[in-house]
């Protein structure tokens, strides 16, 4: 008697487009699927089951795969790179990589960006505009609304996730700018992670930015050290290897199976972590001798010669609010020659690494098979180093200017492991040229427009040719979509998917198209309040406000009301050099209707040109509303977000010990590390001196440490205690620590300021260990992971409420329904 008996059904909307290899209820069959609905329903069992196997019919579900003919995809995006930057696109710095590409296919002039990172990304990712997948502004900013809140939701599924579900093996190599960062510890939850959203491999790291000399580096969800013993390893290269391993293993064991490689290394945003060898060689070349000016003139002279821009276009003029070239002292100029040498070297670094990458497709004999997409930056250049530039980002991040003579203690080795070094805001206008503004700005092209390179031999056949057409990041995905043949889904998961807001550039590739009118018509740009929309030829632009390279916390003017527009026909000005909007008031208020009109469709609403407020917004983490904190043996790798925030508050660290016999050293608690942050530990000592003494070592920015010394401690249990009291409200306020161990006051001191908004974000919180960098330098200098060789039985934070001035609450309004969530 049959107790099962079915034959192979598949939805009926697959029936027709349905291709099957080998005999279905084979081990070795394989099948399309519809796609419509992700992932894919069980097949119904094609065999037949009887009470005895011998009677019965076995029968396998066949193996998903793509359509035949979809390629490899690798899909390649650097960082804070400026339109100018490259050689590809008319800069000074060598990208043989990119070059790679775009002669082997094509180059795009008119392709854009968000402004910013994690925006890009998302929109890169969902085919959506930014404000739809949620990252409205990037992570660190995120406010509770849902086109800000930094989550990209499940109606908007990347294209990890088609891909994957479709057949391909899919991996992630570099930057996540796209987890919450309130969502980035050990506890999770993880269907934010690269895992979750439909990468099966992850090798980076999570944030905005990393050292590459000690990255907060993961494997999945997992922190890896593997810098720690090895002097001179760097994540560029190794990033690198780990793409190769993977690709080729894949290969070996899955010759068949097609490989999605999203490729996004750290490179340049800061920090400009190139190896010496690099450095050397680009300071050889002197291509930044001459200073910003001069370089603008010669990218602009290079994009001319090469096409990049048409003979008749005109370079937009240099701001009066960046210090000309020629008016800058002996020193400065010096500096900032070091500066961009640095970054210059990074950028080459980077691409090299990119090149190992696709000759490592080459060398497995996939190029011919494989669609390359490089894009030349998330954004426009970086001002961000502020006007002088710095040797720790994080100080521009706290509002802090570094001197120019002050920097000249880090020149030697500027670059290297002891600096987290970006350049003076000048050279990010220069390697934005032609156009106006930088990173951060998204009403005009210098914070938007991105070279980009494709390749995919015997495909693309116009090799080496130049695209004018306009496009912009969410276009990548319906690419890859229409290259593969496979459909957006209606469903992934069960839920209802909203629509891919991208258009497919393939009808850029036949060269009978070379001219071929844009198919993509209309774009709204906004971030931070800046804003912009092109339609058709036509780019409507307000006037920024804020200077970006200025960490600017007075109160910002009336979003809607306090910003002048601009107007530009591209058509004819592609540099955005002529404002017309005094002589068509009437075009200018048309296209003001239609970018309120994507506003609304889009998810922008409410505009907010709020920053500080932003960055500092309670969000809904496991640290939200928190007072008490307590933890006891180990813990290593928590991110800021999920660690307590001592912050312009008082605060409370008490530590219960158990020392061993013959004393004992190590790291009782830190956050931070050598770029800023604080430590707790028992000292190492030199030479059986100053051996287990208590310390409290607070690191203001790599700029100035203050230390508390206490005992040494004998055997057995101890408590310490540091207590710390500001002097008042605001931001970065100063205020008196106090060192106690076992009830005795053993040392006092002042601090005339504090850090005011964030220590770095590539550090961690670590329990009875320091996981990356120290935050000591020379005195009490220890090597990391420095682990505590007592016992913590129990540590405990006591914070108090954060400390704000009447000003100060001005710029950071409550955003209510981002505490409402907080509390869910």
């Amino acid at each position: 008697m049959a107790l099962c008996a079915a034959a192979f059904t598949l939805p009926s909307s697959a029936s027709l487009a349905q291709q099957v290899t080998g005999e279905l209820g084979s081990a070795n069959a394989t099948t399309t699927i519809s796609g419509k609905q992700l992932p894919a329903p069980d097949p119904d069992f094609g065999g037949v089951i009887k009470e005895k196997a011998s009677e019965s019919t076995p029968w396998w579900p066949p193996r998903i795969v793509p359509p035949k003919g979809a390629p490899n995809i690798l899909l390649i995006m650097t960082d804070d790179e400026g339109f100018g930057a490259p050689s590809t696109f008319g800069g000074v710095i060598e990208t043989p990589a990119l070059d790679r590409i775009a002669n082997s296919g094509l180059r795009y002039t008119q392709f854009h960006t968000t402004s910013l990172c994690s925006p890009t990304r998302a929109a890169l990712i969902t085919g959506r505009n930014h404000h739809v997948a949620g990252f409205g502004v990037v992570g660190e900013a995120a406010t509770g609304f849902p086109g800000y809140d930094s989550i990209i939701r499940q109606d908007t599924g990347t294209i990890g996730e088609i891909l994957k579900e479709n057949g391909y093996a899919t991996a992630w190599f570099g930057k996540d700018h796209n987890t919450p960062f309130y969502q980035a510890s050990q506890a999770g939850p993880f269907d934010q992670w690269p895992i979750g959203m439909g990468f099966e491999y992850f090798y980076g790291f999570i944030g905005g930015d990393t050292s590459q000399w000690e990255p907060n580096l993961f494997r999945n969800t997992t922190a890896i050290y593997p810098f720690q013993g090895h002097s001179g390893w760097n994540l560029t290269t190794a990033m690198a290897d780990d793409a190769i391993q993977y690709m080729t293993q894949l290969k070996e064991i899955a010759p068949d199976k097609p490989f999605f490689v999203y490729y996004v290394p750290g490179g340049t945003h800061a920090p400009h972590h190139p190896t010496p060898e690099w450095i050397k060689k680009i300071s050889d070349q002197h291509l930044f001798d001459g200073g910003w000016n001069k370089l603008r003139d010669t990218i602009f002279a290079n994009q001319k010669r090469l096409g990049i821009m048409p003979a008749d276009a005109k370079l937009t003029p240099w701001p009066k609010d960046l210090p000309e070239w020629d008016t800058l002292s002996f020193e400065q100029k010096k500096l900032y020659i070091k500066q961009a040498d640095v970054y210059g070297a990074f950028l080459a670094y980077t691409d090299h690494e990119i090149g190992r990458v696709i000759q490592a497709v080459d060398d497995l004999g996939e190029l011919d098979n494989t669609l390359i997409i490089y894009i030349s930056g998330d954004n426009g250049a970086s001002a961000e180093g502020m006007l002088n530039g710095t040797p720790n980002e994080f100080t521009t991040f706290n509002g802090v200017s570094v001197p120019v003579k002050d920097q000249f203690l880090w020149y030697d080795f500027w670059g290297s492991d002891r600096t987290f070094p970006h350049y003076a805001a000048g050279w990010a206008w220069a390697m934005d040229t032609p156009f106006k503004w930088v990173k951060q700005v998204a009403s005009h092209r210098g914070g938007t427009a991105n070279g980009m390179a494709m390749s995919w031999p015997g495909h693309i056949t116009d090799v080496a040719g130049i695209r004018r057409q306009f496009h912009h990041v969410i276009d990548i995905v319906p690419t890859i979509l229409e290259v593969t043949g496979i459909p957006a889904p209606d469903t992934i998961k069960g839920i209802k998917q909203r629509p891919i807001e991208g258009v497919s550039m393939v009808y850029t590739w036949d060269k009978k198209n070379a001219d071929a009118p844009t198919r993509h018509t209309t774009q709204y740009f906004e971030m931070l309040g800046n804003r912009a929309i092109y339609q058709d030829g036509w780019m409507a632009v307000t006037t920024p406000v804020n200077l970006p390279w200025e960490l600017n916390t007075a109160t910002p003017p009336d979003v809607i009301t306090g910003y002048k527009w601009e107007l530009y026909n591209l058509n004819e000005d592609v540099t955005e050099y002529n404002d017309l909007a005094d002589k068509m008031p009437d075009k200018l208020k048309q296209l003001q209707d239609v970018f309120y009109e994507q506003a609304k469709k889009y998810d922008v609403l409410p505009l907010d040109n709020s920053t500080l407020a932003r960055f500092l917004t309670q969000r809904p983490s496991a640290t939200a509303g928190r007072t008490t904190f307590t933890y006891s043996g180990e813990l290593s790798g928590v991110p800021p977000a999920a660690a307590p925030n001592i912050l312009d508050k008082d605060y409370t660290i008490t530590a219960n010990v158990d020392i061993p016999k013959g004393g004992g050293e190590g790291m009782i608690v830190t956050e931070g590390g050598r770029f800023g942050g604080y430590g707790l530990f028992l000292s190492k000592g030199e030479l059986g001196l100053r051996h287990g003494k208590v310390v409290f070592l607070y690191n203001l920015l790599d700029l100035k440490r203050t230390i508390w010394e206490g005992p040494e401690l004998s055997a057995g249990k101890h408590i310490i205690v540091f207590d710390f009291k500001l002097d008042g409200p605001g931001l970065g306020k100063g205020g008196t620590g106090v060192l106690s161990v076992d009830g005795k006051e053993v040392d006092r001191k002042h601090m005339e300021h504090t850090t005011p908004i964030m220590f770095p974000e590539d550090e961690d919180f670590d329990v009875g260990m320091d996981t990356r960098t120290g935050v000591a330098l020379v005195e009490y200098r220890y090597d990391c992971p420095f682990k505590f060789t007592g016992k913590i039985d129990k540590l405990t934070f006591n914070l108090g409420p954060a400390q704000y001035t009447d000003q100060d609450r001005k710029n950071m309004p409550a955003i209510e329904d981002a505490v409402a969530r907080a509390k869910d």
